[in-house]
């Protein structure tokens, strides 16, 4: 596990009136994560970030599971059953779905929503690609 850091002071921290300083982290290369692959990072005071890579377009989600608090990111990226009709199986979001290793609770990757509902949610972070590095943003 990659500990990140945080860019240069000008470029990591903003502050605006009353609210919390946005934070950049430069979490790996891009190059490191290749697409349907992932990389757990540790950033200092935020914890375990999941960085994903959805065919070309990086997600970060909290490493932690809406549900019991399980380390989320480790578990399988899968697809799932689609709603069908009577005797019909769809299958899709094949590589988009992330199935918590304890319960089992699947999250759609890109959005951080539970599939059996979309209000219950892992916490995600907006991510840049600047000059070939995967940035996070934080406190956004």
């Amino acid at each position: 596990m990659r500990r990140a850091g945080a860019l240069n002071a000008e470029q990591g921290r903003k502050k605006d009136k009353g609210r919390v300083a946005v934070q950049r982290h430069v979490v790996a290369r891009a190059e490191e994560i290749p697409p349907g692959g992932r990389k757990i990072v540790r950033i200092v005071g935020r914890g375990e970030i999941g960085i994903f890579n959805l065919e070309g377009t990086f997600h970060a989600l909290k490493n932690v599971c809406a549900h019991q608090g399980a380390r989320v990111c480790l578990g399988r990226v899968v697809g799932t059953a689609l709603p069908s009709d009577v005797y019909e199986f769809k299958f899709g979001l094949e590589g988009r779905v992330l199935r918590c290793p304890w319960h089992e609770w699947e999250y759609d990757i890109a959005t951080g929503e539970a599939l059996f509902d979309p209000q219950v949610k892992i916490v995600r972070y907006p991510v840049e690609v600047v000059d070939g590095s995967i940035v996070v943003i934080i406190g956004q």
